[in-house]
């Protein structure tokens, strides 16, 4: 999906997420959503305009990347979406602070594999501040033997694969972006692996 008057671009993870998103809609009122490595933002934006009490963050290293997420809101009509400067990996006083969340949201942030581990230091403290809340990321798939189910592990982290047949993800073109076809996008649903006592 590009906007050309503002040349953004959307990368199909973020499209299926923002489905999956969608297809939950009436589940989310009130829910309390923070998404990582937002930029476009797209799916943030989606949860927002379904009441979702949002907040959107990306790097603090990438101003850009947060100008984005500031424009997308006022697209929106959404001026009051909180924007954080949250660094992967960093425990810094804006991740210290945040208010509970009960869904972290990431499209495509399994991106390159030097991130994976900070990213998942990044969802595991959140995760123990928020035993019940859950991570919904979509990723591509890269490379055969791309996997963080050996990082899943040692962060004691458990994940649920969801089928993008299931929420109606699977078409050549959702949301009129050519995808997922020529791409292989996995969704993934990952929790604490020790969540409430069990």
């Amino acid at each position: 999906v590009l906007d050309s008057q503002y040349g953004m671009y959307v990368w199909p993870c973020a499209v299926v997420l923002a489905q999956y998103l969608w297809a939950h809609r009436r589940s989310l009122p009130g829910k309390r959503v923070l998404e990582i490595g937002a930029g476009v933002s797209l799916p943030g934006v989606v949860a927002a305009r379904c009441g979702a009490q949002v907040i959107l963050s990306d790097s603090e290293e990438l101003p850009r990347c947060l100008q984005s997420c500031r424009s997308s809101c006022l697209m929106n009509h959404l001026p009051h979406v909180p924007v954080l400067g949250l660094t992967w990996g960093r425990v810094s006083p804006e991740l210290l602070s945040l208010a509970p969340i009960d869904i972290i949201l990431g499209s495509d942030v399994f991106f390159d594999p030097k991130d994976f581990e900070d990213i998942l230091t990044t969802i595991y403290f959140l995760l123990e501040k928020n035993p019940h809340a859950q991570f919904w990321t979509t990723y591509q798939v890269r490379s055969a033997d791309w996997s963080i189910e050996a990082l899943l592990y040692k962060w004691k982290l458990k994940s649920i694969h969801v089928p993008l047949h299931s929420f109606g993800a699977d078409k050549e073109h959702l949301a009129s972006s050519s995808l997922p076809g020529r791409h292989t996008i996995e969704m993934m649903i990952i929790s604490l692996a020790q969540s409430d006592g069990t």
